[in-house]
């Protein structure tokens, strides 16, 4: 992995992806579904790398939802096995490289074996500055902002705050992804054009990029183009194109 760099102009703070379509990629090989998946293990070392030689400061990758828990249990099965694979093999070279791992999700869903192999990979990248890669693994945009909305009903029901002192900030300070930045682009693979319940506080400004290559297929170079597109925007945040363009 090249090692981190400042960031480049241009390149954004914060990107989240969806990496769709590995399950279509292995059904036009005639290959099984976890086939697919684990063909996208290399494209997820592509992109934090890519990533992380921008200079980009977090990365968030969409590996698992809430709702992927209804497909088949073979499925499931294979893509845990899978995670707990590639943190074995990738941790060491996240570490020496800087990177700081963390999960972020309904962790408690997940067996006992896997936990503990994500405890010990953000206990031994903790101390990294250079990017911080979140994984999203049993993660639902519903269920964060539930989450979040919980915290502060317990503190009210304390006496802790006045619900008139709650502000967005608040609200913030409870999810997942409290305490970094909000993502500055959006990239989904695979065709689709939806965020899928990812994210949804958080992406409330976020410039969004949809193509139809699928994800075993995303490299540097589609990287590349997805960031063109993201330097192409004007980011108004609500305002005028003429008071951005003013300053």
């Amino acid at each position: 992995m090249a090692q981190p760099q400042s960031r480049e102009a241009g390149i954004p703070r914060h990107i989240a992806v969806i990496m769709d379509g590995n399950g279509r990629w292995a059904s036009r090989r005639a290959m099984p579904r976890h086939l697919g998946h684990r063909a996208g293990v290399k494209s997820v070392r592509a992109v934090v790398e890519g990533c992380a030689r921008r200079g980009v400061e977090a990365l968030t990758l969409f590996a698992f939802s809430s709702e992927n828990w209804g497909r088949p249990a073979e499925e499931v099965t294979r893509l845990m096995e899978l995670f707990i694979e590639a943190m074995d093999r990738e941790v060491d070279s996240l570490h020496s490289n800087g990177i700081r791992l963390r999960f972020i999700g309904d962790l408690a869903t997940l067996r006992p074996h896997l936990l503990e192999r994500i405890a010990a990979a953000e206990a031994r990248t903790a101390g990294n500055r250079a990017m911080t890669l979140f994984i999203a693994l049993s993660y639902g945009g519903r269920w964060d902002i539930t989450e979040a909305a919980r915290r502060l009903a317990r503190a009210v029901a304390a006496g802790e705050i006045a619900p008139e002192a709650i502000e967005e900030a608040s609200v913030a300070r409870g999810l997942q992804l409290a305490g970094a930045p909000d993502p500055d682009l959006f990239i989904r693979t695979g065709g689709e054009q939806r965020i899928s319940n990812f994210l949804l506080w958080n992406l409330a400004y976020t410039e969004l990029y949809f193509c139809d290559t699928l994800w075993p297929d995303f490299d540097d170079e589609e990287l590349a183009r997805a960031l063109r597109h993201f330097a192409s925007r004007q980011r108004r945040f609500g305002l005028t194109g003429d008071q951005v363009a003013g300053g």
